[in-house]
């Protein structure tokens, strides 16, 4: 069974275009046996993955090998942490979205490698673009190594997790999906560590 902390800020973040949300920040704790067998479905997610344009060009996003999606078989627990981002303007175009949340990205990231390091496990972050060669092409594309192996983590998704399942069981938290013109009620980022 899974522990669930809320931690609310109301914190005001200001992103580049000068656009304001409010962050809830959320934790959950569960043993990895149970979160593998209740919230993994590798071929599922990772089919879903392969429709993506940076399946197999980003060192992030599968393919993997049956060993690296193995690693987590080694840990007893994962912590989980989500942050339910609240736009103060719904009337925001979509577009607006990856600008709300590229901070908040950024900040959870940095908070996630420092509690990968302290509790000595392995982390995964986000889906999308990675943070960390500027919008540069990955150099897997290219065939060469990661410039950023300290930093670039997998997604949860890439590893065949649920994250609907997972924010909503273990976080509270529905994912809310957009309208296709405006940004949805709330943004959801959910990222975690097997430790």
């Amino acid at each position: 069974m899974s522990n669930l902390l809320t931690l609310k800020e109301n914190k005001m973040e200001h992103t580049p275009q000068n656009l304001t949300c409010t962050i809830e920040r959320l934790t959950a704790d569960i043993p990895a046996r149970e979160y593998i067998e209740r919230f993994r479905n590798v071929d599922y997610f990772v089919e879903l993955c392969r429709k993506c344009s940076n399946y197999g060009k980003r060192y992030g996003c599968p393919p993997f090998a049956k060993e690296e999606l193995d690693v987590i078989n080694k840990y007893e627990k994962v912590w989980i942490m989500g942050a339910k981002i609240i736009p103060n303007d719904l009337t925001l175009p979509l577009s607006s979205a990856n600008d709300l949340m590229l901070p908040v990205t950024n900040e959870m990231n940095d908070m996630l490698l420092a509690k990968e390091k302290c509790l000595g496990g392995h982390a995964f972050g986000f889906v999308g673009n990675c943070p960390h060669c500027g919008g540069a092409s990955c150099q897997r594309i290219k065939g060469k190594p990661c410039l950023h192996p300290d930093k670039v983590r997998p997604s949860l998704e890439a590893f065949g997790f649920d994250m609907c399942k997972t924010a909503s069981e273990l976080l509270g938290l529905d994912i809310k999906w957009s309208d296709g013109v405006h940004v949805p009620e709330y943004l959801t980022l959910v990222c975690g560590i097997f430790y």
